[in-house]
């Protein structure tokens, strides 16, 4: 068995102003079809950590996810073999293209805990599509509420895209980041 990697070392933090969202009823209207045939979305159970961490990582770079990255191999095989953790994997013509990552471990309710896109494919509507699909699937279950946070870190597209989609704001918080070694507080727009 090989060894579990420690924690990575923090090397310092941000400040970011977390919006909270939620829908407390199913969309009314039907699913979105998807916007081309070679496209769908696989559950990955209990994914490898190096594949969950290359769509992390890779979609998280340029929006300062960062939370994953400080827990050690053996906190974040916790949370993959959790079966209330539901990790969704765009796949569009057999490459990996987006994630849809939902927690089920509250009763009642369901939080979109990741949702994003690798970088090759923002700006097609796939994202549009694949939250769409998210949204549908996650209220199958039946939840009293289906919620989501982002902050002004994310993509600058993110809050207005899950407004769009029907959610809305609860609550809003200035949180502290923080940041692992080799990553630098980014430049956010107007700054």
């Amino acid at each position: 068995m090989p060894a579990m990697s420690a924690r990575p070392a923090v090397a310092g933090s941000v400040q970011t102003l977390v919006t909270y969202l939620e829908m407390t009823a199913p969309p009314a209207g039907a699913p979105l079809p998807p916007p081309c045939a070679a496209l769908e979305v696989r559950r990955a159970r209990a994914p490898t950590l190096s594949f969950y961490r290359y769509l992390y990582e890779t979609i998280g770079r340029d929006w300062t996810w960062v939370t994953r990255r400080l827990l050690s191999d053996r906190e974040l095989q916790r949370i993959l073999a959790d079966p209330t953790v539901e990790v969704n994997v765009l796949w569009l013509g057999g490459v990996p293209a987006g994630l849809a990552e939902l927690d089920r471990g509250q009763p009642a309710e369901i939080e979109l805990a990741y949702f994003g896109l690798l970088p090759d494919f923002i700006g097609g509507g796939l994202g549009r599509w694949l939250l769409d699909w998210t949204i549908h699937h996650a209220w199958r279950a039946r939840p009293r509420r289906l919620w989501v946070h982002t902050c002004d870190l994310d993509h600058p597209r993110a809050l207005a895209v899950y407004r769009n989609a029907g959610f809305r704001v609860y609550d809003e918080r200035v949180e502290q980041l923080e940041l692992p070694a080799g990553v630098a507080a980014p430049a956010r727009t107007g700054d």
